[in-house]
């Protein structure tokens, strides 16, 4: 079974990362990993790629256990896709930090002790750990370093709007987060006196809090109307630059308070590094982020982002993002080429449908794949034969 050429274009562009027979793999790997409906397992990779008798399957699991090959690399080539593309020069793409690979069992075991005296001994701190903070930065700093000349925006919540995320953040990387609901807030520091003894200060007077500043009558709120991709609300606003002190030190932000004005969400503040961005522009790029949540579910739902089921450490830190680079290029392939052949199925139900889903995205693949292949065998009698018989199998098979 082969993707449309289409699509196999653009694998194209990461030929840097891998070696000649280890590309072929690759190219195998992410047509059965598209075609196939149920758990991504590598024998399932294998079957729904039509590779059963194309080599030893060995040489599949040996693609993610030790094929001479880095997810860096390929992040890279990633990038260099979706970044000021050709084909959507004005089009912004979200890249997503961290996924959350675990399934959440903490209420299972939560609030109860263990009677053992070995489940009581506290294990040993990994000198190597890195909290998710860290590891954001990390990425963040990759990041800058390969587009050295662009500002890069960072949205993130409260988990990473603190000092270990906003103090260490590359020249070239801007965040906007939420402080903390406690989180105090300070004016700049005033001019420094003449003949004044002592350091000069670092900050100015504590600024009111959150509800304080809510309630002040003295800075009337602003009302803007978002009706974006993850926020459909009317917001009340209130703006400041201020110093986050105990995060950003000395760091001037830009402070946007907000309310609903129909109560649907509790009073937020948010912080942005960009000084000049109004809080429309703030608030907007901030709700980007649900994009973020809708991606792991996709990716989790239809491209089995949490099947494989690896075991060799090298296997497992490459199988996740497998799935997320894939995820990428099914929506890169419709912006260029895929959405000429977007339908709709037929249901009375449900005529208003005008937006695709990721679900359609990939269906429009699949199905522009299925029909390419079929009409190139209908003059080979013997081939269209046995392409139905597989297609038949493939599609018969339960999840």
């Amino acid at each position: 079974m082969e993707l449309t050429p289409s699509f196999v274009l653009l694998l194209q562009d990461f030929l840097p990362v891998f070696t000649a027979p280890t590309f072929q793999t690759f190219v195998q790997v992410v047509t059965g990993w598209l075609l196939s409906h149920r758990h991504r397992y590598i024998t399932e990779v294998i079957f729904a790629g039509g590779n059963l008798d194309n080599g030893h399957w060995c040489r599949f699991h040996r693609f993610f256990s030790h094929a001479a090959w880095s997810p860096d690399g390929l992040a890279v080539c990633l990038c260099l896709l979706i970044v000021h593309p050709f084909w959507a020069p004005t089009k912004v793409f979200a890249l997503p930090i961290v996924t959350r690979l675990y399934r959440n069992r903490q209420g299972l075991t939560k609030g109860k002790k263990s009677k053992t005296k070995a489940c009581r001994t506290k294990a040993k701190p990994d000198p190597n750990h890195r909290t998710r903070p860290q590891l954001a930065i990390e990425l963040m700093a990759l990041v800058a370093a390969w587009f050295p000349h662009d500002d890069l925006v960072v949205s993130g919540d409260s988990a990473y709007g603190g000092r270990s995320v906003l103090s260490h953040l590359p020249g070239n990387v801007h965040l906007i987060s939420q402080v903390h609901p406690k989180g105090a807030l300070y004016a700049p520091a005033p001019p420094r006196l003449p003949k004044a003894k002592g350091p000069p200060r670092k900050k100015g007077a504590r600024l009111p809090g959150l509800a304080e500043w809510a309630a002040d009558t003295n800075q009337p709120w602003t009302e803007l109307a978002f009706d974006q991709f993850g926020l459909h609300a009317v917001l009340q606003v209130k703006t400041q630059q201020a110093l986050y002190y105990k995060a950003g030190g000395q760091r001037l932000l830009t402070i946007v308070l907000t309310r609903d004005r129909d109560g649907q969400r509790p009073d937020h503040r948010f912080y942005c590094t960009k000084l000049d961005w109004s809080p429309r522009q703030i608030l907007a790029a901030y709700a980007c982020r649900w994009a973020i949540e809708c991606t792991f579910e996709n990716s989790k739902q239809y491209l089995g982002l949490e099947d494989p089921a690896n075991r060799l450490p090298q296997a497992v830190r490459r199988t996740a993002p497998m799935a997320l680079v894939l995820y990428t290029l099914v929506v890169v392939w419709f912006h260029v080429s895929g959405h000429l052949f977007l339908s709709f199925p037929r249901r009375p139900w449900y005529r208003h449908k005008q937006e695709p889903s990721f679900a359609d995205l990939l269906t429009t693949l699949r199905r522009v794949s299925y029909e390419e292949q079929t009409a190139q065998l209908q003059t080979d009698g013997y081939r269209l034969q046995t392409w139905i018989t597989q297609l038949t199998e493939l599609l018969s098979r339960t999840g």
